[in-house]
């Protein structure tokens, strides 16, 4: 690798969630590697402090800074929002790749099924509230990690039952949290009206990390066919590397990637009265209006 590929985010400032271990770690690491400072997001700051040391090992002392945050927490959004607003003045690529899925209904501290507050209006939230900071910071890339779980769905969101009170299916509601994932991506790409400020979504594929370790009975399960047939940690970050960094994906958004490659999502996904609903709801769910 040459030294302006190895430097292709000299003076660039990205933010990764879920970023102390799996993909996001792997993201952050390779990012850090290309010369951006990474800010590294989880909930477990003795992993934090962990990753962050093999970063800074790596690439340097100023390559990388966490914050420790619990993201189902709507509070702790608000919280880290305000921490970065008030560190950085700058903010060039925003990875919104922390997600969870639950065997069981629980609620958030919010009251809110874990699975969507986790890995949707946490998506939903950060990413207004540090809007701001990017639109000063442009170009600048937004990446939503979802999955093709979203092809899971049966004729889109839920919304008679989105929290899945009434009858609690594990991968249906994962499915349903990564459909909003895309059903987001779009329509902000749609609100933003622009290609200074970019929105895509990306499937990641089936990698061998820790997301499967709430299955209950079926982990070991799960977890066995992952490893026969996943990709690495390393080869699942590879999309949200390309989305971060890439020049050819300049100017490009509103669109899903797998394989670093633009495919086509469910063709639910396109639904924009069900991608408007869901802003509205989310709206409604975390009290945030965006500044559009």
């Amino acid at each position: 690798m040459s030294t302006s590929e190895t430097k292709l985010l000299q003076g660039k400032t990205c933010l990764i969630t879920g970023a102390s271990r799996g993909i996001g770690f792997e993201t952050a690491a390779e990012l850090a590697r290309k010369g951006a400072h990474v800010i590294l997001v989880s909930h477990v700051e003795e992993r934090l402090q962990a990753a962050l040391e093999r970063i800074t090992a790596e690439s340097g002392p100023e390559s990388a800074h966490y914050y420790a945050a619990n993201l189902s927490v709507q509070d702790e959004v608000h919280q880290l929002a305000d921490k970065v607003l008030k560190d950085y003045d700058q903010l060039d690529i925003l990875i919104n790749n922390v997600g969870g899925w639950f065997s069981n209904f629980e609620k958030s501290a919010d009251g809110i099924e874990m699975t969507f507050a986790l890995n949707h209006l946490s998506y939903y939230l950060l990413t207004g509230r540090l809007l701001p900071l990017m639109q000063k910071s442009l170009p600048a890339r937004i990446i939503n990690v979802s999955s093709d779980a979203h092809r899971g769905t049966r004729g889109g969101m839920q919304f008679d039952d989105l929290q899945f009170e009434k009858r609690f299916r594990s991968f249906a509601v994962y499915s349903h949290s990564k459909l909003a994932n895309v059903l987001f991506t779009y329509e902000l790409a749609s609100r933003l009206n622009g290609n200074d400020l970019t929105v895509n979504a990306l499937h990641p594929g089936l990698v061998k990390t820790e997301l499967y370790r709430h299955f209950g009975a079926m982990s070991s399960l799960v977890k066995g066919f992952a490893n026969l047939f996943g990709k690495d940690e390393v080869e699942g970050a590879q999309t949200s590397i390309y989305l971060a960094s890439d020049p050819e994906v300049e100017g490009i958004t509103g669109k899903y990637f797998a394989d670093s490659q633009e495919r086509k999502s469910s063709p639910v996904s396109y639904d924009k009265s069900q991608a408007e609903r869901l802003w509205q709801i989310s709206e409604e769910m975390t009290g945030f209006t965006y500044p559009l």
